[in-house]
């Protein structure tokens, strides 16, 4: 959706939800490769002290980018505790939770969980946490499928202006931002870099 133009961080956007074109601008980056790294292995420490060790939990990363994250607290957790955590996965489509311009509500396409739900404790991974909306459709899509102990939150950066009451358990950092910005998160796995960068759309 998005074609770089240049060094400035200069962007083609055509709303396909507004339907008339806009421009993205990077303003600022707010984490870089070892930031994101030194975060995540805090959320893993904090979701082991939280839960006693790995005894029924499970994780559950949210595509597009929640998937590498899940996957990363799954390796931290397995290096600290020698355990490998199972791990399932979430397709929301429809809605992206980092974007300012919401026309849809989110819709579960594919849900891929490694085992039955009943009794765990599945913790929610996800690369930002705006409105709350996608969280309650990934809560809704885990209780199609049994019925958790306890569903908890993990995300990387969470931007605030959240329209239900749901909030992150684990957060990697907290972001003030205005409607008009954007939540940027760029991991290796899905776009060849790494780093969370803030947006603005601009008219």
């Amino acid at each position: 959706m998005n074609w770089e133009l240049g060094l400035e961080g200069l962007y083609d956007f055509k709303s396909s939800r507004r339907g008339f074109p806009a421009t993205v601008m990077i303003k600022a980056q707010i984490m870089d490769e070892a930031a994101i790294g030194r975060a995540l292995t805090r959320i893993a420490h904090e979701i082991l002290e939280r839960n006693k060790g790995v005894q029924d939990l499970m994780l559950v990363g949210i595509r597009t980018r929640g998937v590498p994250l899940a996957r990363r607290l799954v390796q931290r957790i397995e290096e600290i505790e020698g355990v490998a955590v199972p791990m399932g996965e979430l397709d929301i489509t429809l809605y992206r939770d980092d974007l300012s311009t919401i026309a849809e509500q989110p819709v579960v396409e594919e849900t891929k969980l490694p085992e039955d739900v009943n009794g765990k404790i599945v913790v929610l991974v996800d690369d930002v946490l705006f409105t709350g909306r996608t969280t309650r459709a990934a809560m809704d899509a885990l209780i199609d499928h049994g019925r958790p102990r306890q569903i908890q939150l993990a995300v990387l950066v969470d931007r605030g202006h959240r329209e239900l009451p749901i909030r992150a358990d684990y957060v990697g950092k907290n972001v003030p931002t205005s409607l008009r910005e954007i939540i940027s998160v760029r991991l290796t796995e899905t776009d060849g870099e790494e780093r969370v960068v803030i947006e603005e759309l601009k008219q």
